[in-house]
């Protein structure tokens, strides 16, 4: 019961469901540096473990040390969103879930796509069940990323993975004529979802950009536990 009270609380689920974080090959989260990308991609990640799933997180920005105190403080915000539980309760099903949580840092340089099907391949050899979803935090979008989109999109149909992606936007740009950030617009044939956070003043509105029928849905979170608000 509580793994599923927990995951009603997620921004995630209420962006975009969770029968959908998966459907599809590539997710977007954009917004401007410092508002928090990578904490609504961990609470993406968040929903596919109190699912039983396994994540791959790669982040070319956090050091596995912070990759880990963020997915600590992302569930502890969501613990809290939902009032009192008892602190051993909680703490057991941390303990009994974040194993199922892979974080690898790399950087710019030594980022490769080959690693990631190499990584994937030892849990097929091993006969281990695959993560449901890969995060790749801090790729730079500013640049034509087309080509390792398309080595993702066969890693996607090699493994069945979704792949969940950062994209920083910047505030002086305009945006398209579909309200696309230009990140977003350069790749947008390549991505199924994608959601924009902007600040609205001492809030984050997270705005459905794309999802199918599924768009221009926008809520408000709280830019401190990302959690939403009324």
């Amino acid at each position: 019961m509580l793994k599923k009270d927990l995951i009603l609380r997620s921004p995630a689920e209420k962006a975009i469901g969770m029968e959908n974080i998966t459907d599809g090959q590539f997710g977007a989260v954009v917004s401007r540096a410092g508002v928090g990308k990578t904490s609504f991609l961990v609470q993406i990640a968040m929903t596919q473990l109190l699912s039983d799933e396994k994540i791959l997180h790669i982040s070319l920005s956090d050091s596995m040390e912070k990759i880990n105190v963020r997915y600590d403080e992302a569930y502890a915000s969501l613990v809290d969103s939902i009032g009192y539980v008892d602190p051993q309760k909680a703490d057991s099903l941390w303990e009994s879930i974040k194993t199922n949580k892979v974080g690898i840092s790399y950087t710019e340089t030594t980022f490769d796509v080959e690693k990631i099907r190499d990584y994937l391949k030892s849990f097929k050899d091993a006969d281990l069940s695959l993560p449901s979803i890969l995060v790749i935090d801090g790729l730079d979008f500013d640049i034509d990323q087309s080509a390792i989109l398309e080595d993702l999109k066969q890693i996607n149909k090699e493994f069945g993975i979704f792949v969940w992606l950062s994209m920083q936007s910047h505030r002086e740009e305009p945006l398209s004529a579909d309200g696309f950030p230009v990140q977003l617009e350069n790749h947008e044939s390549l991505i199924d979802k994608a959601i924009f956070l902007a600040p609205v003043e001492n809030k984050i509105e997270a705005i459905v950009l794309k999802d199918g029928d599924h768009t221009d849905v926008k809520f408000l979170l709280d830019p401190a536990t990302m959690m939403p608000v009324a």
